[in-house]
């Protein structure tokens, strides 16, 4: 089972990975990071293939993924 990992500090709430999440999995959290963004979290951990693309939109490099 794939999953991701987001560094919730790092991230700005750019939303690229969201826009760009073949399967539409993730979203952005209705909480806020220390800066006052709201970041990325995986809706469904259960339907992520680990395919990456994610993680390589991410200007912030805010996000790993574990396959």
């Amino acid at each position: 089972m794939a999953r991701i990992v987001v560094d919730r500090e790092r991230c700005k709430g750019c939303e690229l990975c969201k826009s760009f999440c073949p399967k539409a999995l993730i979203r952005m959290s209705a909480r806020f990071n220390s800066n006052g963004y709201r970041y990325a979290e995986l809706a469904d951990e259960r339907e992520c293939t680990g395919c990456a693309v994610c993680g390589l939109v991410c200007p912030d490099v805010a996000i790993e993924v574990y396959r």
